[in-house]
């Protein structure tokens, strides 16, 4: 099945941090992601989420190129750009 026409970013997974756009760190509860700053919690349900994704087999078909690190602190925007550009919505 083919989800990416109903998500709001199309996210490519790096194979190295430097090739990415944004540092994400899964985070165990929702509370814990908030202000954009790629601490990132998945919902079981769409209903619940700020902003779907769908997860992209190629570089070039996504908005986002995402790396995962193993700790929060390590989260982070590495190309300011792309978040300025995104404009990812954000819990407060």
């Amino acid at each position: 099945m083919n989800g990416d026409f109903k998500a709001d970013f199309l996210i490519f997974i790096a194979d190295r941090d430097y090739k990415a756009d944004l540092l994400v760190h899964k985070v165990d509860r929702d509370y814990k992601a908030k202000d954009n700053k790629g601490l990132w919690f998945f919902t079981d349900g769409d209903f619940k989420a700020d902003f779907t994704v769908f997860f992209v087999d190629r570089d070039y078909k996504a908005d986002l190129i995402i790396y995962y690190v193993d700790r929060d602190y390590k989260a982070g925007w590495r190309n300011e750009v792309k978040r300025l550009e995104l404009d990812l919505p954000t819990r407060e």
